[in-house]
């Protein structure tokens, strides 16, 4: 009776937690659902009172008149430009930085791995003036240089953490016997550590992509010329015309979520297995 009974709680444990579940993607859904209905109504149905999520009509042709309102394929291709480059500067050099920290031995380590996690407490709103100041004096406003470079040089102290706490679990045999066969430091890193960390940067490259195709205030702030905007900015500027449609605006938000759903679906099992082996490697 005892197993029984045990038996029953734990379903119904179970049970109440998978509700509770349900109800918080439910909740978290509602407006990615409510963008997406509002993108296909008529212009007259959007403000009806009661309110509708699914629209009685649904019009296809927002989608097409929406790319033809503003430039939304330069805006698009702003925007994949800008994230691309940034990402990949952000994985290798965040992947070099932490293979420093993890293989290699030096002195000063441990205190210049703690200075750099102490920058992760300095808001970015804080260094927006020098960095401004930094990158005008260097002739890099209106360009995406100040977007881009700074990757180049370290990635982001988060990403350096995660890899660097992966790469600490990895067995120090591998580089020594690269090492003895003549390798060199960037050798290894590149041929042995690189291709055994796909989980991990995985989870750094959806960050990245995230991070930058989502950036607002650094395209506002750098890129003065229309032609050079990205499309977080340009919905900003879209928004902000007389008379918009509130239906053309949710397709070109929609328009602009749809590559961050397909990347997540896509890498979905490599994030969540980056994540389990970051959050507990370590030593």
């Amino acid at each position: 009776m005892s197993l029984r009974t045990g038996g029953k709680g734990f379903v119904a444990r179970r049970g109440l937690h998978y509700a509770a579940l349900t109800v918080g993607a439910a909740i978290f859904l509602l407006p990615l659902l409510w963008m997406a209905a509002t993108s296909l109504k008529p212009t007259g149905s959007i403000f009806s009172i009661p309110p509708k999520l699914l629209p009685d009509h649904w019009v296809w042709s927002n989608y097409a008149k929406t790319v033809r309102l503003f430039p939304f394929w330069t805006y698009l291709l702003n925007s994949v430009l800008i994230t691309v480059i940034a990402t990949v500067g952000t994985v290798l050099s965040s992947s070099l930085a932490a293979f420093g920290f993890a293989r290699c031995r030096f002195r000063g380590r441990q205190t210049l791995f703690g200075v750099m996690l102490a920058t992760m407490m300095l808001p970015p709103i804080v260094l927006l003036i020098p960095t401004f100041v930094l990158f005008s004096q260097l002739g890099w406003v209106n360009t995406y240089l100040p977007l881009t470079v700074p990757y180049y040089l370290g990635g982001s102290a988060f990403s350096i953490f995660l890899l660097r706490q992966f790469y600490m679990s990895l067995p120090l045999d591998y580089d020594e016997a690269a090492y003895l066969d003549g390798a060199s430091r960037l050798r290894v890193w590149w041929s042995i550590v690189m291709p055994m960390s796909k989980a991990p940067l995985a989870v750094v490259t959806v960050l990245s992509v995230v991070l930058h195709w989502n950036d607002f205030l650094g395209p506002l702030i750098y890129l003065r010329d229309p032609h050079l905007r990205t499309l977080a900015v340009g919905l900003q500027y879209f928004r902000e015309q007389e008379q918009i449609q509130w239906n053309y605006l949710m397709a070109a938000a929609t328009l602009m979520t749809i590559p961050m759903l397909l990347l997540f679906l896509g890498a979905q099992r490599y994030f969540v297995e980056g994540a389990r082996v970051t959050g507990l490697a370590g030593r």
